[in-house]
């Protein structure tokens, strides 16, 4: 099977990459600009495995690759990502929707089968209903990175309508691990614990969050492609355990055993939603075991970080 990952080189893509490429059935393309990607997070040296370096959202780039490889499968992984980086440059995240057009305008015109999209949680917006629902919860954000993600997964339902390519939506709730980089909550956490630094966090620090563990993440995807589940469906991915953030500040803390002192920075202006918790019953019925805890999470991070 020839599988393309876009974005494959980012924190969620390269570790999907690598079970992919542990497994010689698959043959194995990444596609990735390195605007926040990295190729030392790529595997070396295998021979069920290419690196292109390219941009999902320019045409010529991704067209080539894929109607000389003919893939059975594409995770369109590639997107702007951070908040501050989101806000920052709201241009460059509405330019991702040129990236889901070229990629399910090549799929159906190559013959891939199903065409995983990575969407979030943050399609949501502000807390309407909880936990919140694939189907029933509304969604309400006004932020052009929620947008974009909201808009790309109408471009899934509407080709599969119109063309019958199939589709599935993972809404990712904050998955961490090793390879996260410091524009997110728990890496700069634990950078600045690591550090002796103060542990910055904007507002009070009430807003709650969800974090998933990498593994989960990746287990969850792969069962999905090769058990065919969740075809033209969206799944939520993340655990249902909220935390405040001055809450997880305090663990990073503790586990670590860090002198660091908690410092509280002016609230964002926008983006900083106050609380996320997901239904994540469709997750756990394909995982079929409960969900690695925060703090055993942390601690196999800090393992990684170490190793």
């Amino acid at each position: 099977m020839n599988i393309l990952v876009t974005g494959g080189a980012g924190n969620i893509g390269s570790a999907l990459v690598d079970r992919l490429v542990s497994d010689s059935g698959y043959r194995v393309f990444v596609l990735d600009n390195l605007l926040t990607g990295s190729l030392s997070k790529l595997p070396q040296q295998k021979d069920n495995f290419t690196f292109v370096k390219g941009d999902a959202n320019i045409d010529s780039t991704v067209s080539e690759l894929m109607h000389s490889m003919h893939f059975d499968c594409v995770f369109h992984y590639a997107a702007v990502v951070g908040v501050q980086r989101t806000l920052e440059n709201p241009v460059m995240v509405l330019n991702d929707i040129n990236g889901f057009r070229n990629i399910l305008d090549l799929s159906r015109a190559t013959g891939v089968k199903r065409v995983f999209f990575s969407s979030s949680s943050e399609v949501y917006g502000e807390p309407v209903e909880f936990p919140q629902n694939e189907h029933t919860t509304p969604l309400n954000s006004r932020l052009p990175y929620a947008i974009v993600k909201n808009v790309g997964e109408a471009f899934c339902r509407s080709y599969h309508k119109e063309y019958g390519l199939n589709y599935t939506i993972l809404r990712f709730f904050n998955t961490y691990g090793p390879r996260q980089s410091e524009d997110f909550v728990i890496s700069r956490f634990i950078q600045q614990a690591i550090e002796g630094k103060d542990i910055t966090i904007y507002g009070d620090g009430k807003q709650t969050r969800t974090f998933c563990y990498i593994d989960d993440n990746i287990e969850t995807t792969l069962s999905c492609l090769r058990n065919d589940l969740l075809i033209n469906d969206v799944m939520n991915v993340g655990s249902a355990d909220e935390i405040t953030i001055l809450d997880l500040a305090r663990l990073v803390i503790r586990i670590l055993n860090s002198s660091s002192k908690i410092k509280f920075l002016p609230p964002l202006k926008e983006g900083d939603m106050t609380r996320r918790k997901p239904d994540n019953s469709k997750m756990l019925s394909i995982l079929n075991r409960p969900l690695i805890s925060l703090e055993e999470g942390i601690k196999r991070t800090l393992q990684f970080r170490k190793s």
